[in-house]
């Protein structure tokens, strides 16, 4: 039952990470990442190729490794927060969400430009 969930958990993640090759607003690496640690954890084939993978592959292997997030996906994530940010601010959201979004997504982008890079 614990290698279904994990292969579950791990499909799932990697249908968000494709969604996200094509829809901007939504991230793809970090559901990469989390559909190669569940499959390290059930499914040893998937993750291998995960591992293997050309385009997906390196990225993946970075951050299991030292943590690293390449420079070009630092600026990709910062103005897509940056673009999320203005659009909340013009939407007609209450206050608080317009104040506490755009400080959590500037703490993430803090954090993300303080991981090192390849």
């Amino acid at each position: 039952m614990h290698k279904l969930a994990w292969r579950a958990l791990a499909l799932l993640s990697l249908a968000l990470a494709l969604l996200g090759v094509v829809l901007p607003v939504l991230p793809t690496v970090p559901f990469l990442l989390l559909a190669a640690w569940a499959a390290g954890k059930g499914w040893p084939a998937l993750e291998a190729w995960l591992l293997g993978h050309p385009r997906f592959g390196p990225s993946i292997r970075d951050w299991r490794e030292r943590g690293a997030v390449p420079r070009r996906a630092k600026w990709l994530a910062s103005l897509m927060m940056t673009a999320s940010a203005v659009a909340m601010a013009l939407s007609p959201l209450h206050l608080a969400a317009k104040i506490g979004a755009p400080a959590l997504m500037l703490a993430v982008a803090a954090w993300l430009w303080c991981r090192p890079e390849r």
